[in-house]
């Protein structure tokens, strides 16, 4: 072996001794290592046994690394006899550091699981050269498929919303969150639908002394899971996201731009079609938020379409609204208000979001008694739509509700910068 300059580096692993230190020609490192500890609990009567009788078979565990080369330890484990039981049968050793079967330490497991936040089962198989059926067994051992209540900080809001699997196709699952008091978001299931039946054998699931703290549940226009809370959860509040309801309104302004685009390329002069370009986001964009050159595209297609102008005002109106509103009468007196307003305006585009009012104003109103949103939701959804394109589709729900767990939740339960909740 060529000469080295060598460091102690403390190996973290009580009551175990090192006996020899190897350096293969791939530069890896081998430890011979032996337990310093000199008992078991017998398999069979469960005693402390410590008559010893010999060692099984080397194991050879990988570890963690060391100068970024792979670290693996060689353990022959002891076998102990016992003297209480009827043939004095012989039991090896169990150590808290690596379980029965393991290929890896316990602490070279957790590293694997951190390694997975945020990356793919391909890419941790490349980069630390194990196999991708070790990777889903650890997924298995170290991250639920269910949510552990015991682990979940007591939380008042719940919100409920869905998400296609593929996209252009209409697999849709239920993401199911809670948000704490404060802030802090966590997973409580991914059901493999959205169907009323679905939702409400989940929710009976909830512990009765959670349940009945849940006094706010956010969802969309979906009638399954409203009609789900009110039987499951009737003390519920239940608000009808604002953000949901919002791209229903603005839907309207949008449709009514792309119709106002089209009759203009039709009457005005072909050399006066420049003007119409780019008015996309400037239309979609609050007014506190244009550039100069977007606010004017703005004025010069609101020259053209009056109509359109006074459907961006509608728009604005009811956004200050849901922004200023103190309490559910007074959100109730304003948009009954606007809703006049749009009515004598002859406006058109508005129709489908005015029977929307009529169907879940008074759950939409619910909104201005403490401002429940689930803005948490939707960040929640964007990430798991993330994980999708990261993992090129994941149709299992329980390992979607792992991954997802593992990337929301992964750094504060398993990193070792962290104080860790195991």
């Amino acid at each position: 072996m060529p000469n080295h300059a060598f460091i102690s580096i403390p190996l973290d692993i009580p009551e175990v001794q090192v006996l020899k230190t190897e350096i293969t020609a791939n530069g890896d490192f081998i430890l011979t290592v032996e337990s310093t500890v000199a008992s078991t609990i017998c398999r069979r009567c469960g005693q402390t046994i410590t008559a010893g009788h010999g060692h099984d078979a080397p194991r050879l565990l990988r570890h963690l690394p060391i100068l970024g080369r792979p670290v693996y330890l060689r353990i022959r484990p002891k076998r102990f006899r016992c003297p209480h039981c009827d043939g004095h049968p012989t039991t090896t050793q169990q150590l808290d550091w690596y379980a029965p079967n393991a290929l890896h330490t316990t602490a070279y497991e957790r590293h694997l699981i951190v390694q997975l936040i945020n990356s793919t089962l391909t890419d941790v198989v490349a980069k630390e050269d194990v196999t991708y059926d070790a990777l889903l067994g650890l997924l298995d051992r170290w991250i639920a498929t269910t949510v552990a209540w015991a682990a979940i900080p007591p939380f008042a809001t719940i919100g409920i919303d869905e998400i296609a699997l593929t996209k252009g196709h209409r697999n849709f699952v239920a993401v199911i969150s809670a948000r704490t008091d404060a802030g802090d978001l966590h997973i409580l299931a991914i059901l493999p639908d959205r169907l009323k039946a679905t939702v409400m054998t989940w929710l009976r699931t909830i512990p009765a002394a959670i349940r009945s703290q849940i006094a706010t549940v956010c969802t969309d226009m979906w009638e399954g899971y409203v009609t789900a809370v009110e039987q499951v959860l009737p003390h519920a509040l239940i608000v009808i996201d604002r953000f949901h309801v919002a791209r229903h309104y603005r839907d309207a302004v949008d449709t009514l731009r792309k119709q106002e685009i089209r009759r203009l390329r039709q009457e005005l002069p072909t050399d006066q079609h420049a003007t119409l370009t780019r008015t996309l986001w400037p239309v979609r964009k609050r007014p506190a938020d244009l550039t100069d050159d977007e606010q004017a595209r703005l004025d010069v297609i609101f020259g053209h379409s009056p109509a359109l102008q006074q459907a961006y005002t509608l728009r604005e109106e009811l956004t200050r609204i849901f922004d200023t509103a103190r309490s559910k009468a007074d959100g109730l007196r304003r948009i009954h208000w606007w809703r006049q307003r749009v009515e004598r305006s002859g406006l058109r585009c508005f129709d489908p979001f005015l029977k929307l009012l009529d169907r879940w104003l008074d759950r939409i109103a619910n909104y201005f008694l403490n401002h429940a949103t689930s803005g948490f939701v939707e960040g929640l959804n964007t990430k798991l739509k993330v994980l999708k394109r990261r993992c090129y589709g994941l149709q299992n729900v329980s390992r979607l509700f792992q991954r997802l767990t593992l990337d929301f939740d992964g750094y504060r339960r398993f990193s070792p910068w962290r104080q860790s909740a195991i």
